[in-house]
This record gives structure tokens, sequence and C-alpha cells, in this order.
């Protein structure tokens, strides 16, 4: 029986509300950890939201699992070994075993409805959590990390905002785990928030992984659904350079097609406005973070 909408509202705590047109609530429950909604919009196709939080569009997800998986995967030589934390639509697992280096895929998340309704209903993302690559753990991904004895080459922290069941994923401790958990020569590339809005987090993000990392540095990308549409990963690794480790030509070689990354785009997503750019070396104190 279909729920008809007019509209749905995303209300920020920055002093400012959205509202996307929409025709249809295709579900809603509450999990253990957050309300969850699908709804189907006229303009972005079918929309994931997480406590009236958009998470994921029909229309623009390719840009945030384009960004989050090719850039560190593109510069580690050969990862063999990825976990997720996180993820729970499973775009960022679609983008991953799309390299064909990948051998297995740990995709670790919280709550079981997130991952239902997603395969249920946007498939699209969620196509890739049957692939045989794709190991998905539903469990606590700060549990996990301290407590798992595994290894790996790339791992993605794939979080919601620093609120709910994502917050203990922005703190010390974790990090300190992921950094355990990190191959040697290991890349982490995490969620990093809006350059505009969260720029204390931003500020946090970069003590998490300062003590930790070789090289680190926050690289942007623009989509149409999240708060200011200027967004941020956070690149660390105990070896590897993002930009100058970077071969443009294993792009090329790979055969692969994308729908927003492209080599240059690689290059160019390091290139930060100068406010953000500014932050991030006085926040560095003379480590290497560029």
């Amino acid at each position: 029986m279909a729920n008809p909408l007019d509209y749905i509202e995303e209300k920020h705590p920055q002093g400012f509300t959205v509202r996307y047109e929409a025709t249809e609530l295709l579900f809603e429950g509450q999990s253990e950890f957050q309300n969850v909604k699908v709804v189907q919009t006229k303009g972005f196709g079918k929309m994931l939201l997480n406590d009236d939080l958009v998470m994921v569009t029909e229309k623009d997800e390719f840009v945030y699992h384009d960004m989050i998986a090719h850039v560190p995967l593109f510069v580690h030589p050969n990862p063999k070994r990825v976990l997720i934390i996180g993820g729970g639509d499973g775009g960022t697992a679609r983008e991953v075993i799309r390299h064909p280096q990948v051998e297995t895929c740990v995709m670790v998340e919280v709550d079981q409805m997130v991952v239902d309704a997603c395969k249920e209903f946007i498939p699209q993302t969620a196509e890739a959590m049957s692939d045989s690559r794709v190991d998905l753990r539903i469990e606590d991904g700060v549990k996990f990390m301290k407590e798992s004895e595994m290894t790996f080459d790339v791992i993605l922290v794939d979080s919601t905002d620093p609120i709910g069941p994502a917050t203990p994923l922005f703190g010390e401790e974790f990090y300190e785990d992921v950094f355990t958990r990190l191959a040697d020569d290991g890349i982490v590339v995490a969620q990093g928030e809006s350059p505009f809005y969260e720029q204390t987090m931003q500020k946090k993000l970069i003590s998490l992984v300062k003590p930790h990392a070789k090289h680190f540095a926050f690289y942007n990308f623009h989509n149409m659904t999240y708060p200011g549409g200027l967004w941020s990963f956070l690149f660390a690794s105990k070896k590897y350079h993002p930009t100058k480790d970077f071969n443009a030509r294993r792009v090329a070689e790979s055969g692969m097609s994308f729908q927003y990354y492209n080599a240059e785009m690689h290059t160019a997503s390091f290139a930060l406005p100068e406010f953000q750019s500014s932050m991030q070396k006085a926040e560095s104190y003379g480590k290497t973070c560029e």
C-alpha cells in the first residue's frame, strides 16, 4: 500500500532546513540505533535518511562512493585486504570490489535495518553486498576494530556525522585501533565532514591521525545533497603520499569507467580552498600534511 508524501524535510543544526519534493514513503523503521527511512523523491530518485538526515540518493551517490574508494585504492600499489567501517548502503563496497587486486572486503555495519532497507529499495548501491568477496558483519565497528586480529591494506571509515551511533568513530581510542590494524604501508580514508560547517571536527580528525601517519591530508568533492555542497575526506597513510605516490597510468590501464572520479580529479581534489588549507597547515604543527 502506497504511503503518499508531498515533501521530506532535513533540518540542520547550523540553522537551515532543506525540503525535497517527494512522492512516497517506501520504508520507515526504528532500529536500536536510529530512525531509518527510504523515500521516493521527484528530483533525486530514492533517498535514504537516518534520523531524518540524508545519507544517500540515487541521483548523486556515485560522487561520494567514487571518491572514498578509488583515491586510496589507486594510491596503494596492491590493496588486497580492505576494511569498511559503516557503509550500510553498500555503495563503498560496490566500488571497492571493482578493483581486481582486492581479495577480501570486510564490511562492518552496526545497523541491520539500514542494510536490509537498502537491499530492498536501493539495489543500485546494495547489490555488491552479495558478492563473495564482501564479508558483511553486522556488529559494532569500534568493538570490531579493538578485538580483531586482522591486518588491512586500506581501511575506509564510511561513517555518518559524529552523532548517534557514529560518535565513537571520531574518537582517539578508535583511531589508535585503526592504525594498529593497518598494514605498515596501509592507507586510511575517513569521512571528513564539511569544511564550511565542521572545521572544528576537521581539526579534531587531524589530531587523531597525526600521531600515527607519515602523510595525511584532506581532499574534497562536490555533491548535490550534503550541506554546503562541498565535503571532505581525510587521507592518512603510514607510507604513501596521496599525490606523489599516485600514478595516473594505473587509472587509464585499469579499463574502469567512472561517473565522478578520474586521474585529474584525484590530484585536483587535494587542492583546498585557502581557509581550509590554512587550517590544515596550522593543525599539522610541522608534520607532513600535503
